[in-house]
């Protein structure tokens, strides 16, 4: 079948993206799902850092590549082998499918699964195969994903069936901001009620982070970036304080504001400046936690005196440590009772002609989350 797409045609383009288009519209082929698949029609897509970090070449992949991790849509047509979903189905796309048979799988956590490294990194489904061609030559899959479509196959570990009566454009927003946001705060770190908190950046991943930690009974929110419009969002979301980085002191300030520093500080922008400000405002005997990629080349360094003295923990968490088909559905009831309200952080639906500069506006800072609405609003 033909599908529209959008293609990333070279990362690391210059910006403006408006300009330069890094991203093409193409009508490409789609093959049927093969075993283990299945074809999606996409109701919604976010436009997320993970994927302007391969627009702007901070993490490169392999091109030709259909954009879009992070998304929702219904099944249409099911594979052999696939018996547990059906066409009509709505289902969210999860951005690191699991095999559920390698070691890491089966100790509990698939986010990390060990079989899925290889093909993801090379542009292909779990099986090893494009289901993607222009001109009969194949074009890759970002994350096993790539619901920058109107239609996608992706493997079965790769979707998540969720409440029909969701939105998809809502329910999108489910594939990647909130499970690493919220998940950082409730899985990775498992926050106590009553703990001190520091959210650094507030994307869709640091504003789902913050609304994580609120469900979780944090008992002091410290909200950490760079623009106060984004500030102004926290505080109404259930930040007790903001600052702002740009401050020369904004570090001394979350420490004064929290008495020497928070129990848990989370770094969910991606750049080495935002972790070394959750490092720096972490309490002695405190953990701080990263999801937030920086640029592949980049390194974070601390003391290593200090780290044993101060006794400090430092995590790691990939997807917010979830396993999408327990998390994705019990997030998506909390939202539906109104404890996660992860539709204010919705900035804007956008078309396949607005993608380029989208991801200006995603560059510049200047939004939260944009959704690419691939069949119309």
């Amino acid at each position: 079948m033909k599908t529209k797409a959008a293609v990333l045609t070279v990362c690391g383009a210059p910006r403006p993206f408006a300009k330069s288009k890094p991203i093409q519209v193409l009508e490409l082929d789609l093959d049927p799902p093969g075993e283990g698949e299945v074809l999606v029609k996409v109701g919604g897509g976010g436009l997320c850092h993970s994927d302007l970090s391969l627009v702007n070449g901070d993490r490169p992949r392999p091109v030709p590549i259909v954009l879009g991790h992070e998304g929702a849509g219904e099944i249409v047509d099911v594979g052999p082998g696939v018996h547990d979903v059906k066409k009509g189905d709505h289902i969210c796309f999860t951005f690191n499918v699991s095999c559920g048979r390698c070691r890491r799988c089966l100790e509990g956590r698939p986010y990390i699964c060990e079989r899925s490294v290889t093909p993801r990194s090379a542009g292909q489904l779990l099986s090893g195969h494009h289901r993607l061609h222009l001109d009969g030559r194949p074009v890759n899959h970002q994350s096993g994903v790539s619901c920058y479509a109107e239609y996608a196959v992706v493997d079965r570990g790769s979707v998540v069936v969720i409440d029909p009566t969701l939105p998809l454009d809502v329910a999108a927003l489910f594939g990647c901001a909130v499970v690493t946001g919220v998940g950082a705060v409730v899985n990775t770190a498992k926050i106590q009620p009553g703990s001190s908190v520091a959210v650094v950046g507030l994307g869709g991943v640091g504003l789902s982070g913050l609304m994580g930690a609120v469900l979780a009974g944090a008992g002091r929110i410290v909200a950490i970036d760079l623009s106060d419009e984004k500030l102004g969002l926290a505080r109404q979301l259930g930040a007790t304080d903001t600052v702002n980085a740009k401050d020369s002191d904004h570090v001394q300030q979350v420490r004064d504001l929290t008495n020497g520093g928070v129990d848990y500080a989370f770094d969910l922008a991606g750049t080495i400046k935002a972790m070394e400000t959750a490092y720096l405002v972490t309490r002695w005997g405190g953990t701080t936690v990263t999801a937030g990629l920086s640029p592949i080349a980049a390194d974070f360094s601390f003391k290593q005196s200090a780290l044993v003295s101060e006794e400090k923990t430092i995590k790691g968490s990939y997807m917010g440590s979830c396993v999408p088909v327990r998390d994705i559905p019990r997030f998506i009831s909390l939202y539906q009772q109104g404890k996660l309200p992860v539709d204010r952080m919705m900035s804007q639906r956008i078309g396949f002609d607005q993608l380029n500069e989208g991801f200006d506006r995603l560059q510049e800072v200047a939004t939260v989350r944009q959704v690419l609405v691939p069949h119309g609003a």
